[in-house]
């Protein structure tokens, strides 16, 4: 398995896992790899340093792991992640099924979906809190 740190034609970093140099480059060749925060298929691999074992050296004590700090593409791919792995696709209907909850007309839960600039306003308007969360293409879909 190879582990490739990539970057998109934005700026945005994130990892690959691949078979093979081949297999990246063929994937990447066909468009598949992608980036996913924002979907550019413009995609450059990073120069990265290889990890090399070149001595039987005594194992250095184990220290207790440093906390990595994450990025903020990371933070919000965590957090787009909780959003579809806790709320309820309501597609098209958003802005209807938002007022029905709203109302107490429907039972309350956290819904998602899509609604038109001038939905979102209205709903706004009539004290029914909402968020644009932007979701990248590769994530529209079941989530695992």
């Amino acid at each position: 398995m190879k582990v490739f740190d990539l970057r998109c034609a934005q700026g945005h970093g994130f990892e690959g896992w691949f078979g093979s140099e081949e297999d990246f480059q063929s994937q990447l060749s066909r468009g598949l790899v992608t980036c996913p925060l924002c979907g550019d298929a413009h995609v450059d691999k990073l120069p990265s340093a290889p990890r090399l074992n070149l001595g039987a050296s005594e194992p250095a004590p184990a220290a207790a792991p440093k906390p990595q700090a994450d990025t903020p593409e990371a933070l919000w791919m965590r957090a787009v992640r909780h959003v579809l792995a806790h709320t309820e696709d309501v597609g098209e209907r958003f802005a209807e099924e938002a007022r029905r909850i709203h109302y107490g007309e429907s039972p309350t839960r956290g819904i998602r979906g899509r609604a038109s600039r001038e939905d979102t306003e209205a709903l706004l308007e009539e004290g029914i809190e909402v968020l644009a969360l932007p979701v990248p293409a590769d994530l529209d879909g079941p989530v695992q």
